[in-house]
Parts: structure tokens; C-alpha cells; sequence
């Protein structure tokens, strides 16, 4: 109904719906701006304790210095951050497409998971830094032990909430369709994957900022290239302020990617009630 006639019909609801609509803003626009009240909280606790306690430039850099190292080498770190992100976003993809279907499987085929769900959790408790060195003696040095690495970080979540979302439906709603006698297939496609679809949004956010963290702990072991050998190199050379600056870029590229797939999210999954804020 709209707001013009809403006045006609009754001026109270029409008042009641202007308000609820303010209240709507208003809470839109905290939820954007307090979190750049805290990053620059954050900054300013930052920059006070440097400058109270004289911590050596070396130990930890201003503020200040950080960004003017991002100014001043922008063009390294971004180069840098190409082969990161190719690596983050090749293994996000892989790792997510294989999980999809390996979940698919698992609950299509209770044998298979009962064989490899062991296995799959079993790799899952290696860790991503003993991970990395095995696969690159494996695939060579170049960038598939990179990729490799991401795929296998955003594996795990992504196959357990696929799993869990698959076998979350209502079974009302299945024994309806196996009344009018709908193929697998069908129930699949039109059942499963829309109440799956929650669950794996979730688990593609994780894997979003996982899937980084997997490249760069990849470059750390044998590469020259990416936001992983930056760190190692500014480490190495006590640069510090090229050391933070490396890791906020990457941090901000992780975070992008987050807020792409929330976007996807939310453009895929139009049938949930908003949160009532």
C-alpha cells in the first residue's frame, strides 16, 4: 500500500509506516558507521601508544608511516596482491566446486560418506603450514601448490555445511514429493539446493578469507611472488612499515571478498525475512 493512499484509508498508519521507515534508516546508517568509529578507535590507540611508550619504528611503525608506505608503494604492493588474489580466487573456486560435489554425494550415497568423511576430516587436522611444503614437492613451485593449498582451506567448512544443509530438509516437504513421484534429480534441484543454499553462503564467507589466508601461507614456502613473500621479505628486513603494509592489503583484499559474496548473498536468497533490527 502505498504512502499517500495509507493517508486516505487511515492517517495513523500512514504515520506508523513513515516512522518505521526512519527507523529503518536510522538503523542502516549505524550499522555502516560505527564500525568506522571503531577502526578509527583502533588507529588512534595505535598511534597514542606508539608515541607514549617510544616503540622503536622497526618494532611497530605509526599509523602515519604505514600509510605513507602504502602511498609511496602502492604499485609493488598491488602487483604483489594480483598474484595472491589469483591464487585465492582460482583455490576459492576449486575447493568450493569439488566440495559441492563431494557433499552431493555424501548424501545421495551414505556408503561414501561413511568410507570418506573419516579421510576428509583426518586431512582436516594437518596443519595449512605442513600442508603447504608437501605440496609443493608434489606440484613443483610454481602456482599450483598455491592453489592447492586455498582449495584445501576452504574444503572443509564448505563440504560440512553442504552436508548439513542437503539433509535439512523438512520431511514433510520431501514425502510430498516423493507423493507426486519426483526423480532424485527433481528433489535435488528443487528441494535440497534451496534449503542448502543458507548453509553454503555461509560457508563461502568463511572460505572467502580463508581461501587468502591458504595463498599466502603457500607463498611462504616457495615463491618470490605475492602478498605471502612480501611479509617474509619485509620481516627479513626489520621493514616494518612495508611488513604492515602488506598485511592490511591483504586483509583488505579478504575483506572485499567477503563483502562480494554477502552481496551474491543476498541477490541468490531473496525468500528469507529480513532480521528485524
Amino acid at each position: 500500500m502505498s504512502a499517500s493512499r495509507a493517508a486516505t484509508v487511515d492517517p495513523g498508519l500512514a504515520e506508523a509506516e513513515a516512522r518505521h521507515a526512519a527507523m529503518r534508516r536510522r538503523a542502516a546508517i549505524r550499522r555502516r558507521a560505527l564500525p568506522f568509529v571503531g577502526l578509527l578507535a583502533l588507529l588512534g590507540m595505535w598511534a597514542a601508544l606508539v608515541h607514549l611508550l617510544e616503540v622503536k619504528p622497526f618494532v611497530a611503525p605509526s599509523p602515519v608511516v604505514v600509510v605513507q608506505t602504502l602511498v609511496a608503494k602502492f604499485g609493488m604492493l598491488m602487483s604483489n596482491l594480483a598474484w595472491t588474489a589469483t591464487e585465492a580466487l582460482a583455490g576459492f573456486l576449486l575447493g568450493n566446486l569439488v566440495a559441492i560435489i563431494g557433499a552431493t554425494l555424501f548424501v545421495h550415497f551414505k556408503s561414501l560418506e561413511e568410507t570418506f568423511f573419516p579421510i576428509v576430516v583426518l586431512i582436516n587436522t594437518i596443519p595449512v603450514v605442513a600442508k603447504a611444503p608437501i605440496l609443493v614437492l608434489l606440484l613443483g613451485n610454481g602456482i599450483e601448490p598455491k592453489i592447492a593449498v586455498a582449495a584445501l582451506i576452504c574444503f572443509f567448512p564448505t563440504l560440512v555445511n553442504m552436508v548439513r544443509g542437503l539433509e535439512a530438509v523438512n520431511p514433510q516437504a520431501l514425502e510430498l514429493m516423493r507423493v507426486l513421484s519426483a526423480s532424485r534429480s527433481e528433489v535435488f534441484w528443487k528441494l535440497r539446493l534451496y534449503t542448502a543454499l543458507p548453509y553454503l553462503f555461509s560457508a563461502l564467507k568463511i572460505s572467502a578469507s580463508t581461501a587468502t589466508i591458504g595463498a599466502i601461507v603457500g607463498e611462504w614456502v616457495s615463491t618470490t611472488n605475492g602478498i605471502g613473500a612480501l611479509i617474509v621479505q619485509a620481516m627479513y628486513a626489520f621493514d616494518s612499515a612495508l611488513l604492515y603494509a602488506t598485511v592490511l592489503v591483504g586483509s583488505g583484499f579478504a575483506f572485499c571478498f567477503f563483502l562480494v559474496i554477502s552481496a551474491v548473498e543476498r541477490l541468490v536468497i531473496r525468500w528469507h525475512a529480513p532480521v528485524a533490527t
